[in-house]
């Protein structure tokens, strides 16, 4: 990778679309956007290109990739579909929902985008944006967040272009995402498990599969070994500034990430406050999280105190964000 190199931008739109797959083409790196955030695409067929966004993002080479596909054929080239599978695809894509599936024998992923598993993770977007990448390009993406590993996810081109500007090649601006928390991860063993919450609610999933998801384990995602799915290491999504959960007052030179219409003690004095959503809706939350953490974090408060967020729906997956984004900083 030859950082320093100069970052093009464009809008969203047939120049871009057509600039993002020839970038592709060349073991380019190219952020576009999603439905739920920005990703950093790369051919997933590529190994070098695979590794160039490795070294792009600094992220750990056993974290695994999702390979970003355009339909339910072109994913079926690389993966085996069970019955409950095939009934989550139908059901859900395109969308925020991620299978982890075993690899077919023919698999063109590349391994270095599988982290040597013999599993591959694979989504639908469903973006117009990325689609029409997809559509142009006719090869599987790996299209992991458009940010430095760990640090928060990005819901804009400028968030893109903030972390990753002379690193990569092409940023897509097509203007702000909808979900703006990651994909729902599943991983399709015996008995389908909840692997990462994120941008399509449990209970959506569990009414279509007639059962009850298997929990991972909460000690699964851990730093030390291969996580079984991408976003599974425990510190991630995390902002330079200190993250404090749960906070029912805020302390002496802290910011303020609320929720909700209630006020808590000291909210008046915080360095600054921003609220994920005013009148306590979860979707909006969803939208507003990563960018009000990188907003925040520019702000040079102490720590940021952050109220607690309800678990159910997509506050399964903000809670989660928040848990990895205060590891090791609480």
């Amino acid at each position: 990778m030859n950082v320093g190199l100069k970052t093009q931008i464009l809008p969203a739109g047939e120049a871009a679309t057509a600039a993002a797959a020839r970038w592709l083409a060349d073991g380019g790196l190219v952020g576009f956007p999603t439905e739920t955030v920005y990703g950093l695409g790369a051919d997933a067929t590529n190994p070098a290109a695979v590794a160039r966004l490795y070294q792009a993002k600094g992220r750990p080479a056993f974290n695994p990739l999702i390979a970003h596909v355009n339909d339910l054929a072109a994913a079926r080239r690389i993966a085996h579909f069970d019955t409950l599978a095939l009934a989550l695809a139908e059901a859900f894509w395109p969308g925020p929902l991620t299978l982890v599936l075993p690899k077919t024998s023919d698999c063109a992923v590349a391994d270095l985008a599988t982290a040597g598993l013999d599993t591959v993770a694979i989504r639908i977007p469903a973006h117009p944006v990325a689609r029409d990448i997809l559509r142009a390009f006719d090869r599987p993406v790996v299209a992991p967040s458009a940010n430095l590993s760990g640090h928060v996810s990005p819901t804009t081109a400028a968030h893109v272009q903030s972390d990753l500007e002379g690193r990569i090649d092409l940023i897509v601006d097509g203007g702000a995402v909808a979900v703006g928390v990651e994909s729902t991860i599943i991983g399709c063993f015996d008995a389908p498990m909840l692997l990462r919450p994120g941008g399509l609610p449990r209970d959506a999933i569990e009414r279509v599969l007639g059962r009850a998801l298997v929990q991972l384990p909460e000690d699964a995602g851990n730093d030390t070994g291969a996580p079984l799915a991408p976003g599974m290491l425990a510190s991630h999504y995390a902002p330079r500034t200190p993250v404090r959960l749960n906070a029912d007052r805020v302390e002496a030179g802290e910011a303020l990430l609320a929720f909700g219409p209630a006020a808590i003690p000291g909210a008046d004095a915080a360095q600054v406050v921003m609220n994920l959503s005013p009148r306590g809706d979860l979707t909006e939350a969803a939208a507003n999280l990563f960018g009000y953490l990188r907003a925040l974090d520019l702000k040079g408060a102490r720590a940021i105190a952050v109220m607690p967020v309800p678990h159910h729906g997509l506050g399964e997956a903000i809670n989660d964000r928040l848990r990895r984004a205060a590891v090791g900083r609480e």
